[in-house]
């Protein structure tokens, strides 16, 4: 039997949504890179998180390639790559106002540190614009849905109406894997209180409930406005905390905070 080995990880949040690093090179060794997500990320008998980013550093920021709790690939996560630009910037000592540029399967993201207060780091960042936006109705136990499907870089399925961890269970957990989305997709409930205040729940593909999601909160911030009478700058606010998100003619912009939670090792066993 192969003797255990040490992965070294690095434990980042952004309100609650959690995710592993580990340096790309440090892990280019090992075969199986969903194998390493589902064991360091399971709650129990892992360090824990929402997914495991692996980084390779680059002359403006970082690349990154994403896997979700289960071993399912991402393309991108807004907060995961907030959490990376956390990461980095900390390496770097990066100043206030700098852009750090974060590569993802989706595309690489631009990111303008706006503060560094009591070890939390606030981003903007460019997110893209949004793809393939229209509503649709899927049946959920032979029930019509209405909901707004769109791209932000990875699939998204918004529901406006109650937010209630019942619906969360009933509706959006089926959602996510529902024919209707081959790849699978992120399901977010949300709900219209002000034109510029949208409430939401999320579950998310591969993972289940979040605390928060970065491109969670674009696409409700964009179904809100494109089908639910609000604003195009509005607080998304989630169970973990408020990230606040604009569509422009040209792209959406997400501004929240990341920080590092601290370092850890965990033994994988052949």
């Amino acid at each position: 039997m192969a003797s255990p080995r040490s992965v070294p990880l690095v434990k980042a949040h952004a309100f609650g949504n959690d995710f592993l690093l580990a340096d790309a090179a440090a892990v280019a060794d090992m075969a199986d890179p969903a194998d390493l997500a589902r064991r360091v990320c399971e709650r129990h008998r892992g360090i824990g998180g929402d997914g495991l980013m692996l980084i390779t550093p680059t002359a403006d920021g970082a690349d990154t390639r994403l896997w979700n709790a289960d071993g399912s690939r991402a393309e991108i996560s807004g907060n995961g790559v907030r959490c990376a630009a956390a990461w980095v910037a900390h390496q770097r000592a990066t100043a206030v106002g700098e852009t750090l540029v974060i590569g993802t399967v989706a595309g690489p993201r631009r990111l303008t540190l706006l503060a560094h207060a009591e070890g939390r780091l606030t981003f903007r960042a460019e997110m893209g614009p949004p793809a393939a936006l229209r509503e649709e109705t899927i049946a959920i136990d032979e029930v019509p849905v209405r909901c707004v499907v769109l791209r932000v870089g990875n699939p998204q399925c918004v529901v406006l109406g109650p937010v209630t961890p019942e619906r969360l269970h009933a509706v959006a957990a089926k959602l996510a894997v529902h024919p209707f989305f081959p790849e699978g997709t992120n399901v977010e409930l949300a709900a219209v209180e002000a034109p510029d205040r949208v409430r939401i729940l999320i579950w998310e593909r591969g993972v289940g409930p979040t605390e928060a999601s970065g491109t969670g909160a674009c696409a409700s911030a964009v179904a809100a406005a494109f089908a639910g009478g609000a604003g195009r700058a509005v607080d998304v606010i989630a169970p973990g905390g408020t990230q606040h998100v604009e569509w422009t003619d040209e792209t959406i912009w997400l501004t929240g905070w990341a920080e590092i939670v601290g370092t850890a090792e965990q033994w994988i066993r052949a």
